[in-house]
């Protein structure tokens, strides 16, 4: 089978392109950047690389009539809390634009099948229910990431709802050694001793899945998924409290202890984001990361694991395999 994924360099593509050279498909990887380690890894693994960028119409289209994909794996995207307000723009550029230019095209170059990476961050605070493919947005976006994610999956939805062979993947929080998430950034820090005593939201809930497990079910979406459906691939919920008890317990070092008060902790995270990025650091720290933080995030996944036959670690499995990888890391 002939497909072409856009952001298999990233997070979940690495393991969603992994997972479909695995099948011996043939397997081409839109970048903008092919001399990156990401893209030469792939490429060394069979994967042809096509550069292009989902922002640039004419390049995207060039990537379709070079590969004449019978699936394409839209998974492009930006994820990061604690943007600055002058970096909304190229936010908005490409994960809403972006998906408009990837899915339409997709339709006029009658690409077989589509699968597009949405995120559960799209449809936002579930209010505490755990929420299956029928939940629709109840609650305010709390960051800028929020607003964008909410704005194409609303563009994937008009897709299929004019019969577009479009089949849509949310994942909740992936998680793995390397991740850049807040949650990631915080973990790296907590094992090499790093990081303050200090934390927040001890209630926020959130769905984790371990990132190989996401993409391992990416790829049964494009085999098995049906065009105009839905599928969570989000893993099981923990509370942040929880987090930080299987923090401790993975690692043996003492996790954060001190929760702070909600406007404490708005205030640390509103410090915290000019500094970072003075430093040049992204700020993973910052008033909106935190502000995401006091959330229920609980998505099931029943219907990947019913439909696509999708597996998934449970959530303590996946941090305290994560932990013991990053701590080994830390101690060379």
């Amino acid at each position: 089978m002939r497909v072409l994924i856009s952001g298999g360099t990233g997070f979940i593509g690495r393991p969603l392109a992994r997972g479909a050279l695995r099948r011996d498909w043939d397997v081409a990887i839109l970048t903008r950047r092919p001399d990156s380690p990401e893209a030469r890894e792939l490429g060394a693994l069979g994967a042809r690389l096509v550069v292009g960028d989902i922002t640039d119409r004419a390049s995207l289209r060039a990537a379709f009539e070079v590969t004449h994909p019978e699936l394409f794996f839209h998974n492009a995207g930006w994820y990061e809390l604690g943007i600055p307000a002058r970096a909304r723009r190229r936010m908005w550029s490409v994960n809403v634009e972006g998906t408009e230019n990837a899915l339409s095209l997709a339709a006029e170059t009658a690409v077989g099948r589509v699968v597009y990476t949405s995120s559960t961050t799209a449809l936002g605070d579930t209010g505490g229910i755990v929420a299956d493919e029928s939940f629709e947005r109840r609650a305010a976006p709390l960051s800028y990431y929020e607003v964008t994610k909410a704005g194409a999956h609303a563009i994937a939805l008009r897709h299929q709802r004019a019969g577009e062979p479009v089949v849509i993947v949310c994942p909740a929080q992936a998680i793995a050694p390397g991740d850049h998430s807040p949650f990631g950034r915080l973990a790296r820090l907590f094992v090499r001793r790093r990081l303050p005593p200090l934390t927040w939201a001890p209630e926020g809930a959130f769905t984790f899945a371990h990132v190989e497990d996401v993409g391992a079910a990416a790829v049964l979406a494009g085999e098995k998924g049906r065009p105009g459906e839905t599928y969570f691939i989000a893993g099981s919920v923990i509370t942040n409290r929880d987090l930080m008890r299987i923090w401790g317990e993975a690692t043996g070092l003492r996790p954060p202890f001190v929760w702070l008060p909600r406007g404490m902790a708005m205030a640390q995270g509103a410090l915290a984001a000019p500094l970072l990025r003075a430093f040049g650091q992204s700020a993973f720290l910052s008033a909106e990361a935190v502000r995401s933080s006091y959330v229920s995030f609980r998505y099931s996944s029943e219907k990947a694991v019913r439909e696509l036959g999708a597996t998934f670690r449970s959530a303590e499995v996946t941090w305290t395999e994560t932990l013991q990888e990053e701590l080994r890391r830390a101690r060379g």
